[in-house]
């Protein structure tokens, strides 16, 4: 099965708001828990980004580090 950014759009929607349904391209799918949604939404990242469609530039910045100064 093809994933579409439309699919991943509605999902990452779905994540924010909280809802557990999610609608796109005239379909409506009902998840039972907010884990079965972010699983769902895992997987067709994955796939988009197997498939070349979604790029990983920008999400995966690698280590960082943080500096503190302070007077004594």
């Amino acid at each position: 099965m093809a994933f579409t950014l439309t699919q991943l759009s509605a999902l990452e929607e779905a994540i924010a708001s909280g809802e557990l349904s999610v609608q796109y391209d005239g379909k409506k799918v009902e998840y039972r828990s907010l884990d079965d949604l972010q699983k769902a939404y895992n997987m067709v990242r994955g796939s988009l980004l197997a498939s070349g469609q979604l790029s990983d530039a920008g999400t995966n910045r690698g280590p960082s580090s943080l500096a503190i100064f302070s007077r004594d």
